[in-house]
């Protein structure tokens, strides 16, 4: 090349998932029926409303300007009405929430609109890769803070203040959490608030898996003085079945989200107006739709459960989201090539723990996104696979 990339694209890699998608692509190019249980966009479709809204919307000539790089006042406050029904938050609609096309972004607004070069973030080990790419492009150094299976996968905050914060500008929190289906809990909040008013520093909790497998609704704001010094990112992707649609939402203090606009409005010109009325429609749907969803996700648990024993895998069944975690027998040597030759072999994708970090080295991870019938035969498959090399 005759023009060098920016030096920050050194500091990150494709995507893992980029990657493995058109490695799989490629599979399957070559005849190859490869089942996908590695990635968590959800297969099942939004209500039936939230569809008809869209084509509604879609069809009026007035929806295809541009529009508010806030988003419009009926989805800012079918986000603040939500919030007040599922976490018992109260949200100002007006200055409160930022409209998003996807949490996704909403982590690299907050990373630009908060880091500067030098400032140190806490991103958890293992956690959600995007973290570590936004602070790397952003100019930030990473700090990793363990999350381990003997402490319930939570954060050993009384460790932590024994080091030295003084630099820590952010700190991601993930609750439910992926990739271990932790869930949140009030206290568990209540002592992050604590920790990071105590510390000054950003708290940032990332939050788009409460509706899966979950009845416990907990959100980070709830917290008495947690606006101070805390922001929630949410997303109608899981929630909803609409990951491919790219809506989601920051909230927190109006000063704080007057600061990520700032970055937005200069990155996008708004949502298309149609998306943003059928996502008020989503935002509508009665508890019994999120029932109807996870009577679906509960029945494929199952079969995934009955996987990982297969696998002689251990985990918890107290896990809530769109995965099963499950620990490796401690005779596999390496996980990364283990999940490499059951793709290879059996034509199962199974997403390896390491891409979450280091504390992820000896775990699998199995989605929940492929129907029954997928599902029993990557169950099958896997049996196969497994006798076959046992006879080797």
């Amino acid at each position: 090349m005759k023009v060098n990339p920016a030096d920050r694209t050194g500091s990150v890699q494709e995507y893992y998932f980029s990657q493995k998608l058109r490695q799989i692509e490629q599979m399957r190019s070559a005849g190859a029926d490869v089942i996908n249980l590695g990635i968590g966009s959800p297969d099942q479709p939004p209500s039936e409303s939230t569809i008809n809204r869209l084509k509604e919307e879609a069809a009026k000539p007035t929806s295809h300007g541009y529009q508010s790089y806030a988003g419009i006042p009926a989805l800012r406050k079918a986000f603040a009405d939500w919030y007040k029904t599922y976490f018992n938050v109260e949200l100002n609609p007006d200055n409160e929430i930022l409209p998003l096309m996807g949490s996704k972004e909403g982590i690299m607004h907050i990373s630009m609109a908060f880091i500067n070069p030098g400032d140190e973030v806490l991103v958890p080990d293992p956690g959600y890769p995007t973290y570590s790419s936004a602070t790397n492009l952003t100019g930030g150094k990473i700090r990793y803070y363990e999350l381990d299976e003997k402490n319930g996968w939570l954060p050993d905050l009384m460790e932590l203040g024994r080091s030295d914060l003084s630099r820590v500008k952010i700190m991601w929190i993930n609750y439910p959490h992926m990739p271990t289906g932790t869930k949140g809990s009030l206290k568990l909040f209540e002592n992050l608030v604590a920790f990071a008013l105590k510390h000054d520093f950003l708290l940032c909790n990332d939050n788009p898996y409460s509706f899966i497998l979950n009845k416990e609704y907990y959100s980070l704001l709830s917290v008495d003085g947690a606006k101070d010094i805390a922001l929630e990112l949410n997303s109608l992707s899981k929630s909803h079945n609409m990951a491919g649609w790219r809506i989601g939402m920051v909230a927190g203090h109006s000063e704080y989200i007057k600061s990520i606009l700032k970055v937005k409005s200069n990155m996008d010109s708004g949502m298309f107006l149609a998306l943003q009325s059928a996502a008020v429609e989503a935002l509508n749907n009665p508890p019994s739709w999120y029932d109807k969803v996870n009577s679906v996700y509960i029945k494929r648990r199952k079969i995934v459960e009955e996987i990982m024993n297969i696998l002689r895998c251990r985990f918890d069944k107290n896990q809530s989201g769109l995965f099963v975690w499950g620990r490796i027998p401690e005779e596999i040597i390496s996980c990364e090539i283990y999940i490499e030759e059951i793709l290879t072999r059996a034509h199962v994708f199974i997403t390896p723990g390491f891409i979450f970090g280091r504390k992820g080295d000896r775990y699998i991870r199995i989605s929940l996104c492929a129907d029954e019938t997928k599902l029993l035969e990557a169950r099958k498959r896997i049996v196969s696979y497994l006798t076959n090399n046992s006879k080797t």
